[in-house]
């Protein structure tokens, strides 16, 4: 390898959503494009998030059902829920998908390189590859895309205790006869409800007052009855003041009222980081916020010149359709026109059973004092003692 880097019209550091969708739009334009990634063909939501996760509720969901068949008028007999099979199906469906994203990328023209990125320089970075070697690349414009991990916590003995991230959980080992679930956001419930519906006995502990705090108190309540209706126990408004692990293996989780709650496994789904660490983003100008994620504006702009970031390591919302919607900013920007992120309103979906979903304000956030009243929200037709006003239009909202 040359000290003179290999010039690239586009250089984009992570094969997330917006990455990978912004390499492929500027290769098949004929831009001449790098993109890097450590291995993980496709980014985080086909190999360890949104698409096997979401094979495993669909597996969860059968299960419910065929232990509620006779209440149809069916009866099924040895339904068992089998972990080899279980993940089998899950690795089918995202090898296939690894499979499609790694042929789209040929076909586009883009440079796909396997390897450890670290900047050196302004848009410029040094690739260890995985098969051995470097190569140092630099491009015109550089984005940053490298997304999250989960994020373990400080609690004592935690780090020690061999507990399970979602990442790993994933990998599906074994199903847990008990697991404790440390986290009661959109992770820690889909985990939860998933893994009652394959045999496991569940124990919910969330430090908030309720599951799912950011939503509005009465959907924390929904949720709330629908676990305890599964036989999940659910624990709020404690914190965990230790994890131990026995010798015979048995998890044991302290909280700080003192009660102890036992398992076979603990998950901790406790938010994610951004993967920033090892980067040298302070060698290429860019700048990080005190938790680590790298500073954009309303653009995507970084505080470099030419230099982008987008996805979950930019703070966006962890969701790919967000991504996305950060691939045509960066891609509208970059063609001279002018697009931002604000203002935008960000749809999601918890894949619970039954699912939530939501976009804008929640009502509490709607009545917060200083909101306009464009932004309050209309009443549900199925909220208790409250009827629609049937003027949708009248208060702004579209």
């Amino acid at each position: 390898m040359t000290d003179r880097p290999e010039e690239f019209d586009l250089l984009v550091v992570g094969g997330g959503k917006a990455g990978k969708t912004l390499s492929m739009d500027v290769a098949r334009s004929g831009g001449r494009v790098a993109m890097v990634e450590r291995g993980m063909i496709g980014g985080s939501c086909i190999n360890v998030a949104c698409i096997p996760t979401k094979a495993l509720v669909t597996s969860a969901r059968a299960a419910r059902q065929l232990r509620n068949a006779a209440t149809l008028g069916l009866v099924v007999e040895g339904g068992r829920v089998d972990v080899d099979l279980l993940r089998a199906h899950k690795q089918d469906v995202v090898e296939g998908m690894v499979a499609a994203n790694r042929q789209q990328f040929l076909e586009s023209g883009l440079h796909l390189v396997i390897g450890e990125a670290r900047f050196v320089g302004p848009r410029t970075v040094r690739v260890a590859l995985a098969d051995g070697g470097e190569r140092l690349l630099r491009g015109a414009d550089v984005v940053i895309n490298t997304g999250t991990r989960p994020h373990l916590p400080s609690v004592p003995g935690l780090a020690e205790a061999g507990v399970l991230t979602s990442d790993r959980l994933l990998r599906l080992d074994r199903i847990p006869a008990r697991l404790v679930v440390l986290g009661g956001g959109t992770v820690g419930v889909e985990f939860a409800q998933m893994f009652a519906s394959f045999g496991s006995t569940v124990t919910v502990i969330e430090g908030a007052p309720q599951l799912l705090s950011r939503e509005d108190p009465d959907v924390g309540d929904a949720v709330m009855r629908v676990f305890l209706d599964d036989g999940i126990d659910v624990r709020v408004a404690v914190s965990v003041a230790r994890v131990d692990r026995d010798a015979d293996g048995t998890a044991r989780v302290t909280l700080d009222d003192g009660t102890l709650v036992t398992g076979d496994d603990v998950l901790v789904a406790a938010g994610r980081a951004p993967v920033t660490d090892g980067l040298g983003l302070d060698v290429a100008g860019v700048q990080l916020n005190e938790r680590g994620f790298v500073v954009v504006d309303e653009y995507l702009r970084t505080t470099a010149e030419r230099t982008w970031s987008a996805g979950d390591v930019a703070g966006s919302p962890q969701f790919t359709h967000a991504s996305l919607d950060d691939y045509r900013i960066i891609r509208a920007n970059l063609a001279g026109e002018r697009r931002s992120t604000a203002g935008r309103l960000i749809p999601y979906t918890v894949f619970t059973t039954p699912e939530l979903a939501r976009v804008g304000l929640t009502e509490t956030e709607a009545r917060a004092p200083g909101t306009t009243s464009r932004s309050r929200a209309c009443p549900s037709p199925r909220s208790p003692g409250r009827e629609p006003c049937g003027r949708p239009r009248a208060c702004g909202r579209r």
